[in-house]
């Protein structure tokens, strides 16, 4: 009976751990969906991001009510609970990615109809590009439970805040020097302040990794630069 009750156990946490990794497939998409929309003024990819993040709130709650289920019902100790916990944790996270998603698919639709700034939408792309890799880097070490790959996501959070105070000069100039700039700029001044925004939540989840993996907290502040802006 013991076994049984333990094998029940071992495939709650499976089944928690699976319906995560489908939830951070999922963000994955909607991140590099919403930088298509922008970089491709892409309509419709836009509108296919916005409608999809319904999807995204509800793999949230359906890990909660598992979490909390597993929590009341087989009080976890140690190793087990942090899993629990963590999972609960990195799918909040994952979720606010798929919000900021869904803000940058909406200022894509407006910047479509404007006219186009080649190199902002460059810079933009690479930022873009950069923070998707860090989300994917920090999924795979989740699925790994792989601690150095999620200490590596960590320590690089400062590479993604350079982009963005790098794109932030570039649109101040743009729009001091051509005041016709101002509005789209000012688009994709939020867009990449979500884009980075997405990039501390891959941070996040490296802490949660690190710490549900060894049960201890990263010994250092994670790097950051001097803002340009309060944060």
């Amino acid at each position: 009976m013991e076994q049984h009750t333990l094998r029940a156990y071992d495939e709650e946490l499976d089944a928690l751990s699976a319906e995560l990794s489908r939830m951070g497939g999922l963000a994955e998409v909607e991140v590099g969906d919403a930088l298509r929309a922008i970089t491709r003024r892409d309509v419709a990819t836009a509108q296919a991001v916005i409608s999809r993040d319904d999807r995204l709130d509800e793999i949230e709650a359906d890990i909660e009510r598992r979490a909390i289920r597993l929590i009341a019902l087989r009080q976890p100790v140690a190793d087990d609970l942090r899993r629990t916990v963590a999972a609960l944790k990195v799918s909040m996270n994952l979720e606010r990615c798929g919000d900021l998603a869904k803000n940058i698919a909406k200022r894509a639709l407006v910047i479509a109809e404007s006219e186009p700034i080649t190199p902002l939408t460059r810079s933009i792309e690479r930022m873009g590009e950069l923070v998707a890799r860090r989300l994917k880097d920090v999924l795979d070490a989740y699925a790994a439970r792989d601690v150095e790959r999620a200490k590596l996501v960590w320590q690089r959070d400062e590479e993604i805040d350079e982009h963005y105070d790098s794109i932030f000069r570039e649109l101040l100039t743009y729009m001091m020097s051509d005041p016709r700039t101002i509005a789209s700029c000012a688009h994709l001044l939020f867009v990449a302040k979500n884009l980075e925004r997405i990039g501390d939540h891959a941070t996040n989840i490296a802490e949660i990794i690190y710490y549900e993996i060894t049960g201890e907290n990263l010994p250092d502040q994670r790097p950051k630069l001097d803002a340009l802006e309060p944060r």
